[in-house]
């Protein structure tokens, strides 16, 4: 068996491998840096006390790529509510301790999450109860049963609406 040079042949390789990249556009650092943001899931807090809906509502959500928070109620809230930044918000309208009215009429009021479109998703189904939740703030308001293709139709509208996708 012949011994192979092969110092010449790795030489030929980098040199036509150099003199073809610096014939090409240079991209600088900056321009790296600067280049299209990776764009995260938009992210939908889920605000009820019903379990199976909650844990429904989030599981459907994830599946579509969404980043979904859920909480049961107000203490649950204020513990996901840190560091995170909110496309839209599901509400139910009979949450304990604090009801969905007073919670989306907060939210309202906030610097900080009055862009944010909540969509009420309540058992609460008389034109009165539809009526206040509109009042209050909300984009839209979804009785119980809901048809989970509306929600989705609905989400997907005012995600595109409010965050211009």
């Amino acid at each position: 068996m012949k011994k192979v040079d092969i110092k010449s042949f790795v030489e030929q390789i980098a040199r036509i491998t150099r003199e073809r990249m610096l014939a090409g556009p240079v991209v600088s650092l900056d321009d790296i840096k600067k280049g299209a943001p990776k764009k995260r899931p938009p992210t939908l807090l889920v605000i009820e006390d019903d379990d199976i809906v909650r844990k429904s509502l989030k599981r459907i959500f994830e599946k579509t790529g969404y980043n979904v928070l859920a909480a049961c109620d107000g203490p649950e809230l204020t513990e996901v509510l840190y560091d995170t930044a909110i496309d839209l918000i599901m509400l139910d309208v009979a949450l304990p301790w604090i009801d969905g009215y007073e919670l989306a009429q907060m939210i309202k009021e906030h610097k900080d999450l009055c862009s944010v479109p909540i969509v009420f998703i309540s058992g609460h189904n008389d034109q009165a109860a539809i009526k206040k939740g509109f009042k209050v703030g909300a984009h839209d308001y979804i009785t119980k049963p809901f048809d989970i293709e509306k929600v989705k139709k609905t989400v997907d509208t005012l995600l595109k609406l409010n965050c211009g996708d």
